[in-house]
């Protein structure tokens, strides 16, 4: 167990530690240590025999010895010395190997391993190195951005805790940067912490940008020394705004410009390649000299064509830096004449124009009644079929929306026109009157029969196409007859008649009446004469019957007469 109370100085070992020698064959031995670990240093010195007892020392700057560890060798009691640095953290083994916990940067000394014997001193001498790994770097203080063409402080890296102190290194995209004059200028500092002893490094870096450091990312590295040799450390990325001035000014317009048409609202942007873009601009419209101060964008509304021509923008204070674009606001005009609706009389002429004033090139497209027609409609003489619903219809094929159409509504009229036909059936028997019937508005019919007959079937009438359709009846007259059509609209009433002949029917008829009668006459008298000829054959058959029976009857009779006589004779 450790003893508390120093020993008493023997005359011996006073005399032996000033006469102590280094034994022969051992050298300098180093141990390297990272910071906060447990030194362990072996005593590399082989146990006498006759060993009295062991001690570890310092040695200060000035070469003075600072015993902190004793160990007899016949009592196995440690001692350690009031040292205040290494107060409980100091470890002395059997064999004499000292520990110390917890590694700090004074402990960085040349330490003495001793072994006492009655006749010699033996010492081994061991150097600490104690090693701090550093944090790992960043780069702090950073500038919010960089103008090109400018020196300025990009930022600061600073790596803490470091022993010993570590070197620092610039890297713009990987790549190492060296001091440059009047480009690249970097200040190294480091300081120590009288505490703890370990160093901060700072680098700061002063660097002159240009458009090529866009998104360009900048890193710094510390290198340093540890227990295993040299290590590098690398920070993070950073990544500059850099600021530069406009070189170029574009002016765009929306909607694009090519499908403007008239009531559309243009707007226009000015764009500066610059970084800050910039947020002001002079815009020039046609025909005015003065520029239109605004932000980066300036709305025209409603357009109308004369809005056609070249729009500039500039810098305010730059304002040869100009750009400048063609707009064309499409415009589409459409004329029918006439239009709405039309009414005209059968046979008239009517001249219709559909006339276009455009922009560019325009298609036209004529429908009737919701038909495409193949050509432009013209009328020199109208006709009920021409009636109808007329559109004309144009538009800009390559400007969206932009279509125009107007509508013609021709009404035609006409008096009513008639035209009375006549058809008799194949066996004589009817007739069929058509009354064909032609105008607009669509006349009325009406049927008169003066004469007796009859009407076989009731009026029939056609579907009514194009001003024209039919009536028609079917009539076997008895005697000759006069048909009447009547056809009547808001214009005029027409009438018009048609004789029909019964002599033919009639002649026909008596014809095969008396066909009829001759046949049934013919029919009744041979049927009278087959029944006279039935009658007489049979009477005559029934006279000839009753001879036949009487004959037989005398057989019989003279028969039965025998027989008795031949009964009589027996």
């Amino acid at each position: 167990m450790a003893s508390k109370a120093a020993p008493s100085c023997r005359l011996v070992f006073c005399l032996l530690i000033s006469a102590a020698v280094l034994r022969p064959g051992l050298g300098w031995y180093t141990v390297n240590s990272a910071y906060g670990d447990t030194i362990v240093m072996p005593c590399r010195v082989d146990v006498p025999q006759n060993l009295m007892f062991g001690k570890w020392k310092y040695e200060k700057a000035d070469g003075s010895p600072v015993f902190i560890a004793f160990r007899s060798s016949t009592k196995k009691s440690v001692h350690y010395d009031d040292v205040p640095e290494y107060k409980d953290r100091l470890s002395l083994s059997e064999n004499y190997t000292l520990s110390i916990s917890n590694a700090r940067i004074s402990d960085k000394k040349r330490f003495v391993c001793m072994l006492v014997t009655e006749d010699n001193v033996f010492e081994a001498p061991t150097i600490v190195k104690v090693f701090k790994q550093p944090s790992k770097p960043e780069i702090v203080s950073k500038a919010p951005f960089l103008e090109t063409e400018q020196l300025k402080k990009l930022g600061d890296c600073v790596s803490k805790d470091s022993y010993p102190p570590g070197n620092i290194t610039w890297y713009r995209g990987g790549k190492v940067l060296q001091s440059l004059e009047g480009e690249v200028v970097i200040i190294f500092t480091k300081k120590m912490d009288p505490v703890t002893q370990l160093y901060t490094m700072t680098s700061s870096l002063e660097y002159k940008t240009t458009k090529a450091d866009i998104k360009m990312p900048f890193t710094c590295s510390v290198s340093y020394y540890g227990p295993s040799g040299q290590k590098t450390v690398h920070s993070e990325q950073a990544v500059f705004d850099i600021y530069y001035p406009t070189e170029q000014v574009t002016i765009q317009v929306l909607p694009p410009k090519n499908a403007i048409k008239e009531g559309d609202n243009i707007t226009l942007k000015c764009l500066g390649n610059g970084n800050p873009p910039p947020e002001e601009f002079l815009f020039y419209l046609p025909g005015q000299p003065e520029g239109i101060r605004s932000s980066n964008t300036y709305t025209l509304t409603d357009v109308r064509r004369n809005a056609t021509g070249d729009y500039k923008c500039s810098l305010i204070d730059k304002k040869s830096m100009i750009a400048s674009t063609t707009i064309t606001v499409h415009y589409l005009d459409l004329s029918l004449n006439p239009s709405g609706e039309v009414t005209k009389q059968i046979g008239d002429a009517l001249p219709v124009s559909c006339t276009i004033s455009a922009s560019r090139n325009a298609t036209v497209v004529w429908m009737k009644d919701n038909t495409r027609l193949k050509s432009s409609p013209s009328f020199s003489s109208l006709h009920y079929q021409d009636a109808g619903n007329y559109v004309c219809e144009t538009a800009l094929q390559e400007v969206e929306g932009l279509k125009k159409r107007e509508s013609l509504t021709l009404i035609v009229e006409g008096k009513p026109q008639i035209k009375m036909t006549k058809k008799t059936d194949p066996s004589g028997l009817s007739k069929t009157i058509i009354c064909h019937v032609e105008g607009f508005p669509k006349p009325a019919i009406q049927w008169t029969i003066t004469g007796s007959g009859s009407v076989i079937n009731q009026t029939e009438e056609s579907p009514y196409i194009n001003g024209r359709y039919y009536s028609k009846i079917i009539i076997s007259p008895e005697e000759n007859v006069t048909l009447t059509c009547t056809a009547e609209n808001q214009l005029e009433r027409t009438v018009n008649s048609l004789n029909v002949s019964a002599n033919e029917n009639r002649e026909k008829v008596n014809d095969q009446a008396k066909l009829i009668v001759g046949i049934v006459v013919g029919l009744l008298l041979a049927a009278l004469v087959a029944g006279v000829v039935y009658w007489l054959y049979m009477k005559k058959s029934k006279t000839a019957s009753k001879h036949v029976n009487k004959d037989l009857g005398n057989l019989e009779e003279n028969k039965k007469l025998e027989e008795n006589n031949h009964k009589t004779e027996a």
